[in-house]
């Protein structure tokens, strides 16, 4: 396909205004996007997804408890009254700053005056591509749909299985990784188990189900202090998880995975150990951490480019002897940052300030009426700690009905324990699930 280049005038806003593109429509993009609302610049706002997903609650879309619309919103939608920003839908494969373009994947150059660049993480699986056919991470949308449909087809499988043994391997779940992420996955697995789908089926019992959470560290949830990490394990055990800490996986395939010397049947994997900056840092041709993240300069612009800026994930920042934190409120503040550097530099203010990022403190759920929150010295845990971490991610969530839908639902949730998203797409689940019955039995036979 031949190269195209976007002529400036084809954008909305003054004839001669600057033009600022942005790569990726998550927390860093957006909040600087919307924090420029009023600024004379023309914003290219490029995303290979239509819609702003609130990642801190996808694992609920994973898990069933929430559709996918209810923590996404059309990013076209969010931006209808933003004159000066114009959604693409696209894939941006490399940036050219000796040029000033970004290169898509359809063949198009995007010319710009500034660039920001947002566009995330994605899974480290430590050199062990091979891996992730068979432990999914969690990262997108189509991620929780496919978690969601390899947790409930593992119970439909065990349902038609006549032997004990592979019955019991669907019925193993592990989640490797024990982060915010993976803790709030098992939790939720387990409460899944034993009271949503108990009474359900006719030839297995799910509260039968094992479900696992391996950390290679000698703690889940390492950002936490040590008493509230401890409150944390206890609590998922509770559930009726078990907790495997300082071993790490050293194998994973369709059938298990390998922890010490001892191989596990499981047919359900998923991973939450690792993640790795977007690939886009490379093409910037400036040092890259071991993560691949972009070595920025403390106002967050690239070395040597002054007119790029990156933020989010893909950003590598030491404050205070520590590595600014990949999570949300990093990347919202990142981007607002961003935005009022770029306010200054257009009215002729070449100063440069360093960013400052202030922790909020975090927050972690285990499941049901159990939850960590650490602000400083503000410390706790259980049922206080699950209606604050319910009330913020409420609160934060775009869009009125967002916040609505996902209320009613959790409130159907902790009085019923039902999870009104437990739907399998499509054929493709159904012939999955006759097709690997029908090989075991052949097998068998």
């Amino acid at each position: 396909m031949p190269e195209q280049h976007d002529e400036q005038h084809t954008h909305p806003g003054p004839p001669r205004a600057p033009h600022l593109v942005i790569v990726g429509g998550g927390f860093a993009g957006l909040w600087a996007t919307r924090a420029l609302a009023s600024a004379p610049l023309r914003i290219t706002l490029v995303d290979r997804c239509n819609h702003h997903l609130f990642q801190p609650l996808l694992y609920q879309v994973a898990t069933a408890g929430l559709s996918a619309p209810d923590i996404a919103a059309p990013l076209r939608h969010i931006l209808r009254h933003q004159n000066n920003v114009e959604v693409w839908l696209g894939e941006v494969e490399q940036v050219q700053p000796e040029v000033r373009e970004i290169l898509l994947a359809s063949g198009r150059r995007l010319g710009y005056d500034f660039l920001l660049i947002a566009s995330g993480a994605t899974h480290a699986y430590f050199g062990n591509e091979q891996w992730a056919p068979h432990a999914p991470g969690l990262k997108t949308l189509g991620n929780a749909l496919d978690i969601r449909g390899r947790l409930l087809l593992a119970f439909e499988r065990a349902e038609l299985e006549t032997d004990p043994v592979a019955r019991q391997a669907w019925l193993n779940f592990a989640i490797v990784g024990g982060g915010p992420t993976g803790v709030e996955l098992a939790g939720t697995l387990a409460e899944i188990a034993r009271h949503t789908l108990a009474n359900e089926f006719r030839h297995i019992d799910p509260r039968q189900a094992r479900v696992l959470l391996i950390e290679a560290g000698p703690r889940v949830l390492p950002s936490f202090p040590d008493d509230l990490t401890a409150k944390a394990r206890r609590q998922l055990e509770k559930l009726g998880v078990e907790v495997v800490t300082g071993a790490p996986v050293s194998a994973i395939t369709a059938e298990g995975y390998q922890l010490g010397d001892e191989f596990v049947p499981a047919r359900t994997v998923i991973w939450a150990a690792g993640v790795a900056a977007s690939p886009l840092g490379r093409s910037l041709g400036v040092p890259l951490d071991r993560a691949g993240r972009v070595q920025v300069a403390p106002d967050l612009s690239v070395p040597g480019h002054p007119e790029i800026f990156v933020a989010g994930d893909l950003a590598a920042l030491q404050q205070d002897g520590r590595l600014v934190p990949g999570v949300a409120p990093a990347a919202k503040q990142m981007g607002r940052f961003v935005a009022s550097t770029l306010r200054r530099r257009l009215r002729g203010d070449a100063s440069s300030q360093p960013f400052r990022y202030r922790d909020f403190g975090n927050l972690a759920t285990i499941g049901r009426m159990a939850a960590i929150v650490h602000i400083g010295r503000f410390k706790l845990s259980g049922l206080l700690a699950w209606w604050f971490w319910l009330a913020a991610h409420v609160f934060f969530l775009i869009g009125f009905r967002n916040r609505l839908v996902v209320l009613m639902n959790w409130a159907v949730a902790y009085w019923s324990y039902r999870r009104s998203a437990r739907i399998i797409f499509g054929r493709a689940g159904q012939a999955q699930t006759h097709s690997a019955v029908d090989e075991a039995r052949s097998e068998r036979n």
